[in-house]
């Protein structure tokens, strides 16, 4: 474990629960560097947005990539995102963590196999072209740019896995050095295929499987350590983590992104329905990527949740937490939608014509709730998977994606709302559901002293 970490009794009043400034202290120490991590990652969307929107046919490569390449991509890998918080959790001795990896390597080989299914055979244009409805000038630029898609999912699995263990074993610092030199890949990348004069929708994919790829590299080098070291020398489980106990761990817990990132090519499929769909698909990428840096911080509060909820007296302070850094970071993003900061990024920096960054000003706004909710599913989510009750985070994730279909069907039937201003909104509520529901659910556990 981290030896520089203060020791319980050290953090500890005369009851045996954390004072409240000690608590506050290793709060921040655990979420630190994860939120740098999910911060620096973040940058990288909005630098694909900078570069893309200032290359050749810019409206089409966004709309190609931000609005169907990536929330395809996305859904493709959604099975495995949740290895980060699995592994952090179960990753406690040295067969669990064999058994995980196990599993996580056929998981990762069967969904890559259903990503080049996708991208190379006529299903492309049987299932995902009618399926999305996809504009016919953006099609075959996103068929490309999916294609080099490819190795992110196994990239991904494999990061996330490992990130877990170091996260579990206290090197929290190492993950957010390797997403560092992950969006250094990923800027280098980009830089020199401009330069080459490549489609800027294979471009953006490129760099982010470049990028995913190398920081995938470094995590697997970084954990080679802490596996011949204290996890090697870790007491085993009292109980194997055998197939059927992970299976009822994982699955509920793979639902959550499955479902969530589900919604992002139902997004786009409703976008596509309604007024303004070229543009709305186009706009989509720099503002999600900006919402997302500004969210960021509030993802990687879940695994510093699942560390510290177990240990006495420290759920008020999680709670006090999650309230603070959310309502930070949904106040920044209100600044930067309601002053010029706006029109900055979307015109001045992604280089968005007058038309496009309009409407990316004029929407931003709807999404500044998005932090805080960010860090309040975290804090629910990261109690529930301590206490391996992650049946309700499925249950969430279903109210989550019936209130994005519901609103999305509603502004498709209306036929008059801009796509991208229904589907921020939706986008947003459906957080709303989420966190609510999370909250019903996790309740007795916040009032609760592990």
């Amino acid at each position: 474990m981290d030896t520089s970490r203060p020791t319980m009794s050290a953090q500890s009043s005369n009851n045996g629960s954390p004072t409240p400034s000690l608590g506050r202290t290793s709060i921040l120490h655990d979420w630190w560097p994860l939120a740098l991590s999910w911060g620096l990652m973040g940058l990288e969307m909005p630098a694909i947005s900078a570069v893309v929107g200032n290359l050749p046919d810019a409206e089409i490569m966004l709309a190609a990539f931000g609005g169907i390449a990536f929330p395809l991509g996305l859904l493709v890998e959604a099975p495995i995102i949740m290895m980060l918080a699995a592994s952090t959790a179960l990753s406690r001795d040295h067969d669990s963590f064999l058994r995980l990896q196990r599993f996580m390597t056929v998981v990762a080989i069967g969904l890559t196999v259903i990503h080049a299914m996708l991208a190379f055979t006529p299903l492309w244009t049987l299932v995902v072209v009618p399926l999305l409805d996809v504009p016919p000038e953006v099609q075959e630029p996103a068929r490309e740019s999916f294609a080099w898609l490819l190795p992110w999912t196994w990239a991904i699995a494999d990061r996330r896995f490992r990130q877990g263990l170091l996260i579990q074993f206290g090197r929290r610092q190492v993950v957010a050095v390797g997403t560092g030199i992950r969006l250094l890949a990923t800027v280098g990348t980009l830089l020199c295929l401009a330069e080459a004069g490549v489609a800027g929708a294979t471009i953006a994919s490129a760099a982010l499987t470049v990028g995913v790829i190398v920081e995938a590299g470094y995590a697997r080098f970084r954990s080679r350590d802490v596996v011949q070291g204290p996890l090697k020398s870790a007491p085993p489980a009292k109980s194997p983590l055998h197939l059927g106990k992970l299976l009822k761990f994982y699955i509920p817990l793979a639902c959550t992104p499955m479902l969530i990132l589900a919604a992002q090519p139902i997004g786009s499929a409703g976008m596509t329905r309604m007024p303004e769909a070229v543009a709305s698909l186009a706009v989509w990428a720099p503002l999600g990527g900006l919402t997302f840096l500004f969210r960021s911080s509030g993802i990687a509060y879940n695994e510093v949740v699942i560390r510290l909820s177990q240990q006495p007296g420290m759920r008020s302070g999680l709670l006090s937490f999650a309230w603070i850094g959310g309502l930070v970071f949904s106040t920044l993003l209100l600044i930067v939608a309601v002053t010029p900061l706006a029109e900055v990024w979307f015109k001045d920096i992604v280089g968005l014509d007058e038309q496009l960054a309009s409407l990316g000003v004029s929407t931003l706004w709807l999404a500044a709730p998005v932090p805080l909710l960010s860090y309040l599913q975290s804090l629910y989510q990261g109690v529930l998977v301590n206490a391996h009750r992650t049946r309700p985070i499925t249950e969430s994730v279903i109210a989550y994606l019936i209130m994005t279909i519901a609103g999305l069907a509603t502004g498709v039937l209306h036929g008059g709302i801009i796509g991208l201003e229904v589907a921020l909104i939706t986008y947003t509520l459906a957080n709303v559901v989420q966190a609510t529901w999370l909250y019903f659910r996790a309740r007795d556990l916040l009032l609760e002293t592990p």
